[in-house]
């Protein structure tokens, strides 16, 4: 705890950095993911953090990924793709929701925020911290919630970006051979038909872009194909019922070639990779009195993976990767609204189902249901005060249930001071991947992983045909995989020095049991690995967050925010404390390791911040620059000592410098120009999906706009 009050001291003494001003005191906006109801954030009692359409228009972010990666306390994490960390916990602990519903998709425990477009998307609200009383496996770390949009107008809208980078040189050239370009098309419109309004919109991005896959030692651009559209339909049925229909799709398609490096060889292919993944989410919705409101809500997902590469060495050879996943959900909720009391009541039914090549065969499928229950009570005890009780059922059929409570309180003594602090459990239950992969990766060196249900089975069975050079010490820890629960506790203080400067100021703490990892359980003969999941540790990550916001005059803002992290593993800091790990220092001599030199959990950085400062004439004449900084993190250990040290493998820390500016041509065509990465840094092995210094200019045309006259609330 001492390194807390020296950054505290540190913070206060000289004027932070980063955060953003829709993350800070906005006590008038409406959020639904804290309680799975509409609340006034001002009473909400757990830590909401907002990112409204307008931050996301002017940042000129078309992807997930650009506008998350510019708020304070979240990490992206590159593996299969963009992966996000949130208060140190990986990115398989972070739930990704579309109104309230899961997306599905994953690879290897990664879901791609690139493939998410956030064209139709009104607000993404971020709850940090356990979320599993709510929302249930998958929201240990907390959850990231898109908010489709729900306005009644007649409108169209038609936007054109376009960007370019030059590896080689300081600025790219637009239609340079050398160029790496793209291109994104956004279309959004809503009418009314009868007493039915129709919202749609469509989003299409070409783009030049290198492999993201792990290893990868080359970067040879090759085109990215993505679309996405989205549908929503609603309508009241009399005055008491609503009826909202959404319905999404999206499609990746990539052309690939790179070389891999593992165990000492390089394998070099190139193919192609085509994703496919859909939801349907109809919603009824039927308000029995002011005080009692109920909804019923289904929900389908399919996402399909598809690979295919053939290996440069071997024209004839063909490596194919087929992945499905599917999930049907079913859900009843009663919210009941009386003098100081809400009241969230709840009940479903999920099933869900993958099949792949990586188990065993593609038409052998993996099944699953899920049984839930859900139940959280909200009391206004008086004027200052406000509780909010929660807890979450779930009974697996694949294994144990799981209980998780929640208990958030708000206290606000006046109107410059609110203070927030929650205690919760998550949980994170094993995923098919865990369970029944059987994969080998022979595009990558030849590695496997096994799941843990035929981990044993399967290197026996390699073992008794000779195939087998050493078992590893984690050979003995495979068993049935537990589910992994977090307990989270989090503090928030927001103070209003006055009606321009305000500030937020956080502390969070996650204890982790039963934690899933991937280790190596044995190696064949030729020298390429067999890995499979193990519950082994007992981890923590904690640590502190800070905002800052100062509204410069009438037009000027400047936000600012930080996080300082730690992370480690229970076991690794107790041998070191028992004086059992050893380190090598510059002469290669062996040492006792001190605590002061242990690093904690790979992959996560001590220090982000980000800093931005902004000049709004109106939403459509503007100009912002936007800072990022990351500290250093480790990769690998390299030292020969089960810790991670400071003499390990570490990706160097980096600076971010994104600007952007608009201004209208008209009263219904706007321009939009910016640099994304002005500083043009590069680390091509640890962060390979970084794009060079891009130049872009966005149009947008308003095409119509009008309010839509009714008499029913949608």
């Amino acid at each position: 705890m001492r390194s807390y009050w020296l950054w505290i001291v540190f913070l206060i003494v000289s004027a932070p950095v980063a955060a953003q001003k829709d993350s800070l005191l906005q006590l008038e906006e409406v959020v639904v993911s804290a309680t799975r109801q509409e609340r006034r954030l001002g009473n909400v009692a757990i830590p909401v953090q907002l990112i409204q359409r307008k931050q996301i228009q002017q940042a000129g972010s078309m992807r997930l990924r650009d506008i998350l990666q510019e708020q304070a306390g979240l990490q992206l994490v590159n593996g299969f793709g963009a992966g996000l960390q949130m208060q140190g916990l990986s990115p398989e602990h972070t739930l990704i929701l579309i109104d309230g519903q899961p997306l599905v998709g994953r690879t290897s425990g990664v879901l791609d925020i690139n493939r998410i477009s956030v064209s139709g998307i009104k607000r993404i609200e971020i709850v940090k911290g356990p979320s599993s009383s709510l929302y249930g496996s998958e929201a240990m770390a907390g959850i990231i919630n898109l908010i489709t949009d729900n306005s009644v107008r007649n409108k169209g809208e038609l936007s054109l970006r376009y960007g370019v980078a030059d590896p080689n040189r300081h600025f790219g050239i637009p239609f340079g051979a050398s160029s790496l370009q793209h291109t994104e098309v956004d279309g959004r419109a809503s009418f009314q038909l009868g007493k039915w309004t129709i919202k749609q919109s469509n989003n299409y991005l070409y783009a030049d872009a290198v492999s993201y896959r792990p290893m990868s030692q080359d970067r040879i651009a090759r085109p990215i194909n993505r679309f996405t559209h989205q549908t929503i339909v609603q309508t009241s049925i009399g005055t008491k019922m609503d009826l909202r229909w959404l319905a999404r799709v999206n499609q990746d398609r990539f052309q690939q070639q790179f070389s891999v490096s593992n165990n000492g060889s390089i394998t070099t292919s190139f193919g192609r990779e085509l994703n496919t993944e859909w939801n349907i989410q109809p919603t009824l919705t039927y308000r029995v009195t002011p005080q009692l409101t109920l909804s019923s809500k289904a929900y389908w997902t399919n996402y399909t993976g598809d690979q295919q590469l053939r290996f440069s060495d071997r024209s004839d050879s063909l490596y194919q990767d087929q992945f499905a996943q599917r999930l049907a959900r079913i859900e009843n909720q009663a919210e009941i609204k009386r003098a100081r009391h809400a009241v969230v009541l709840g009940f479903g039914l999920q099933a869900e189902q993958a099949h792949s090549t990586r188990y065993d065969a593609y038409d052998s499928k993996k099944e699953n249901s899920v049984r839930y229950g859900f139940a959280q009570w909200e009391i206004k005890l008086n004027e200052k005060w406000i509780s909010t009780i929660g807890a979450r059922f779930d009974h697996h059929r694949l294994y144990a249930a799981a209980l998780t409570p929640k208990w958030a309180i708000r206290y606000q003594p006046n109107t410059r001071l609110v203070v927030k602090a929650s205690v919760g459990q998550g949980f994170k239950a094993p995923d098919f991947r865990q369970l029944f992969l059987n994969f080998t990766n022979t595009a990558a060196g030849g590695y496997s992983v096994i799941g843990s249900v035929d981990a044993i089975r399967v290197i026996n069975n390699l073992e008794q045909q000779g195939l087998i050079a050493d078992r590893k010490p984690d050979y003995s820890k495979l068993s049935l995989l537990r589910p992994e629960f977090s307990t989270g506790y989090n503090a928030e203080i927001h103070y209003r020095f006055s009606a321009s400067v305000e500030t937020k100021f956080s502390l969070f703490r996650n204890d982790i049991n039963s934690l899933i990892d991937v280790r190596q359980v044995a190696t064949r003969i030729d020298g390429t690995q067999l890995f499979s999941y193990l519950n082994v540790n007992k981890a923590f990550t904690q640590g502190v967050e800070f905002g800052f916001q100062w509204q410069v005059r009438s037009r000027w803002m400047i936000s600012s925010g930080y996080q300082y992290l730690e992370t480690g593993d229970k076991e690794e800091r107790r041998r070191i404390g028992d004086q059992q790990e050893y380190i090598r220092d510059a002469s290669g001599a062996s040492r006792l390791m001190k605590i002061s030199e242990y690093v904690g959990l790979p992959n996560r950085s001590k220090h982000q911040a980000q800093l931005k400062i902004s000049y709004e004439k109106t939403p459509e004449q503007f100009i912002n620059l936007r800072l990022l900084y990351r500290s250093r993190w480790t990769v690998a250990n390299s030292n020969g000592n089960s810790s991670y040290d400071r003499s390990d493998e570490f990706a160097s820390g980096f600076l971010l410098l994104n600007m952007s500016a608009g201004f209208s041509l008209t009263s219904f065509l706007h321009v939009q120009t910016g640099i994304e990465n002005l500083l043009n840094y590069k680390d091509l092995f640890y962060q390979p999906t970084l794009q060079p210094r891009t130049v872009f200019v966005q149009l947008r045309c308003m095409l119509w706009s009008q309010k839509i006259k009714t008499d029913s609330s949608l």
